[in-house]
């Protein structure tokens, strides 16, 4: 990002792990819109987040544990995909809408798996 002051570069580094984490962008202050979040540092307004949308979040969640599992989700074994979708019912991921596709589609297997899947897990 650029316009931070250089005295604002630990703050802005210790944040953009988690902003990259949810998929959102950073930017200056002054270009925030109203859904943006302004966070403040010692009472100075130093970085705006533009936080996606939840499709795009569940998006950025199936990316990020495809990269923690270092292969595709559809390669995973049966017990491993169980374990990804408690991790994403925990997350929210089904209250998003065609979030049981998005997920059976990036897992491999049927809407109808997916639903048998998180029967088992209550």
């Amino acid at each position: 990002m650029t316009g931070a002051r250089d005295d604002h570069g630990p703050f802005v580094a210790a944040v953009k792990p988690l902003v990259d984490a949810m998929g959102g962008e950073i930017m200056p202050p002054d270009q925030a819109g109203t859904d943006d979040v302004v966070l403040a540092w010692q009472g100075e307004d130093v970085v705006a987040v533009r936080l996606p949308q939840l499709a795009d979040s569940l998006d950025h969640i199936l990316v990020a544990l495809e990269r923690k599992r270092g292969m595709p989700l559809s390669d995973l074994d049966r017990k491993a995909k169980q374990e990804v979708v408690r991790i994403l019912e925990a997350r929210g991921a089904f209250s998003v809408r065609h979030g049981v596709e998005t997920v059976a589609g990036a897992l491999g297997v049927s809407r109808f798996t997916v639903y048998n899947y998180l029967n088992r897990s209550t």
